[in-house]
């Protein structure tokens, strides 16, 4: 079939809520996270009429808050957990070289050695998750560093403590993007994909369950959803939607807390990324752009789930850590953003939540309902399968089996030879050929339909003023056809200025909001006031990121209220 690539623009929007409102869907998936909109596109490519609706944006929640990497786990490794590892590092495979190469790259890392035991111990585990990954997508083998060879690799370190390293790759992704291109994908092949549209009821025909009520929050407005058969992939918020039928399922969830620092990359001068252990959980010193990404943290949380508050306790706890391995020390002035997020785990007896399952559940509580719960990032595709294989059993129809494997995402068909002739096209579009490949890894053969909006409007072309690794046409196209209906929206997960920039995108609040206000039909008024929300929002979570605790953090980043319209 033909992909149109514009499905999630804001016509396409108000079309799939028409349709979604008078017609029956075969699956309506809830939560518009990397499972859920997984298992929008895995049921779509099965020949299935299928709606998806997330209350939020897409990837709003714990699918653009995670570490960014497509790795294996070394933890579940030490767990002796095989499959777990086997099957992550088959979808690292998957998604670097077939599914979505232009959304994401291998990238090198350091193991370094503190300890004299550490060589054989590490090396032993590095070694089998290697064999274990071998030729899945990454450049090399691993291979043992001496000192000498660490400190050429890892300038920062600190001399004294380093007695070596083991070199290996992982997978690296912009998450917010790569899940909002999966609802793109899911949406070009059918699915009704909407945003900004939350589930506040279930319908009910006896003990089956027969669709939901939903209210659109940028409208206010209600309407029914009639479904054959409903997924529940909310993440954190699987208990509270399953309370919506009058209980709990077969199993719960609980939140982990996981905080991330940004810091610039002349910070910290190394070749490579850093992964090692603290006595709590990993630590990551992952390069992303021109920054690092440090984290990360391993708490229970138990406060508001759609703005998880990063404390000052928070961020101590990882400088210190990451402290200890480098010669010249990060402090609080070096931080320029910090996000938290939440990993769902399956309740466990343990008051850690880093004993907690990292593995997926699926059940079916009623007829009609399916529920899939825990995981992890790198295994989106499989836990989305799963959950549609349990799905199907209801909908007495034969129906294909899961094809995601072959299915690659919106932008990666033709990357390759873009990537090899990226000279070339900068050259006609009149841009560095650095510019280039950032709108390649960002879009992949999509680009083409970036560089549309600069041929129609070539001011476009240029870079934002007040971001300048972003140009303005990135901006408009986020809202015309990446589905961005708010500021935040854009600033936050289609560019990445709120952690990025350190007025965390303030400037960039006013001059983004003109540009895309012609698109979502925002008035004068609404341009205000939606520049007024982020700042606010800035604000509350710069206050939340001095507190001492996750209680006082937690009240200080409600004092900025959420964008879209509360439902009574």
């Amino acid at each position: 079939m033909t992909t149109t690539s514009t499905a999630l623009s804001p016509d396409a929007r108000r079309e799939a809520l028409r349709r979604l409102a008078s017609e029956e869907m075969d699956v309506l998936v809830i939560g518009g996270g990397v499972v859920g909109t997984g298992a929008a596109l895995d049921a779509v490519t099965r020949g299935l009429k299928v709606g998806l609706v997330e209350a939020r944006d897409y990837a709003a929640g714990t699918s653009s808050r995670s570490s960014k990497l497509f790795h294996g786990g070394l933890r579940y490794l030490e767990q002796f957990n095989f499959s777990l590892v086997f099957e992550a590092l088959k979808e690292r495979s998957l998604v670097l070289n077939d599914l979505c190469p232009h959304l994401a790259r291998p990238v090198p890392f350091l193991y370094p050695l503190l300890k004299v035991i550490d060589r054989p111990y590490a090396g032993l585990g590095i070694g089998v998750y290697d064999v274990m990954g071998a030729g899945r997508g990454v450049p090399s083998h691993h291979r043992h560093l001496g000192k000498k060879k660490t400190l050429e690799a890892f300038p920062s370190g600190k001399r004294s403590a380093l007695r070596g390293a083991i070199k290996f790759y992982e997978g690296q992704v912009d998450d917010a993007r790569h899940t909002m291109m999966i609802a793109r994908t899911a949406a070009a092949y059918g699915a009704l994909c909407v945003n900004s549209t939350r589930v506040t009821g279930f319908l009910r025909d006896g003990d089956r369950v027969i669709g939901v009520v939903a209210t659109d929050l940028e409208t206010g407005e209600s309407f029914e959803i009639a479904a054959k058969h409903v997924i529940n992939a909310a993440g954190v918020w699987t208990d509270e939607i399953q309370e919506m039928l009058g209980g709990r399922g077969q199993f719960q969830v609980r939140a982990s807390k996981g905080v991330h620092l940004v810091v610039p990359r002349n910070r910290i001068n190394a070749a490579a990324g850093i992964i090692t252990r603290t006595s709590k959980s990993l630590l990551f010193v992952i390069p992303w752009g021109s920054h690092w990404i440090i984290g990360t943290t391993d708490t229970d949380w138990k406060l508001d789930l759609a703005h998880p508050a990063a404390s000052k306790s928070d961020i101590d706890y990882i400088l210190t850590e990451v402290n200890r391995l480098l010669q010249d020390p990060l402090d609080h002035e070096d931080v320029v953003g910090v996000y938290a997020g939440l990993r769902p785990l399956l309740y466990g007896e343990s008051d850690s939540t880093s004993t907690l399952s990292r593995e997926h559940a699926v059940s079916s509580p009623v007829r009609g309902l399916t529920v899939i719960a825990g995981g992890k990032y790198t295994t989106y595709r499989v836990m989305a399968k799963d959950a549609v294989d349990s799905a199907v059993h209801g909908l007495e129809r034969r129906v294909p089996e899961c094809v995601t494997e072959k299915i690659p995402l919106l932008g990666a068909e033709g990357y390759y030879g873009l990537w090899n002739s990226r000279e070339l096209a900068a050259q006609r579009a009149g841009m560095r050929v650095g510019r280039m490949e950032h709108l390649l890894g960002r879009y992949g053969s999509l680009v083409h339909e970036v560089l549309a909006l600069i041929d129609e409007r070539p001011e476009l072309g240029q870079p934002l003023e007040t971001a300048p690794a972003y140009l303005k046409a990135e901006a408009v196209y986020a809202a015309s056809h990446e589905g961005a209906q708010h500021l935040d929206d854009i600033l936050t997960r289609r560019i990445r200025v709120s952690i990025e920039l350190d007025d965390r995108g303030e400037a960039a609040a006013s001059e983004v909001a003109a540009l895309v206000a012609p698109i979502l039909g925002w008035d004068e008024q609404h341009v205000a006031d939606e520049i007024e929300h982020y700042r606010k929002r800035v604000a509350a979570e710069r206050e939340s990121q001095m507190q001492p605790d996750d209680e006082t953090a937690d009240a200080a980043r409600l004092g900025a209220p959420d964008v879209r319209v509360p439902v009574a």
